[in-house]
């Protein structure tokens, strides 16, 4: 499966990039928990939780059904 997640992490990173920031796979858990760092102007952004959650992770849930959660670290 994390392959399949870096494959996505990869359309969605143009997004990030675009704005001065970046998303860096860290870990994909057994049960599908995937956890990411966000790099850039992405880590200090006060609208990061939401473009993890209604971006990053809406994204993953949809392209991969395993995916049960997108955190932080």
């Amino acid at each position: 499966m994390e392959e399949k997640v870096r494959a996505v992490l990869n359309d969605v990173r143009p997004t990030l990039q675009a704005d001065g920031g970046d998303v860096e796979l860290v870990d994909v858990t057994e049960g599908g928990i995937v956890k990411v760092k966000l790099k850039g102007a992405c880590g200090s952004c006060p609208m990061a939780q939401m473009t993890l959650k209604l971006g990053i992770e809406k994204y993953l849930k949809e392209k991969i059904p395993e995916v049960v959660e997108v955190v932080a670290v």
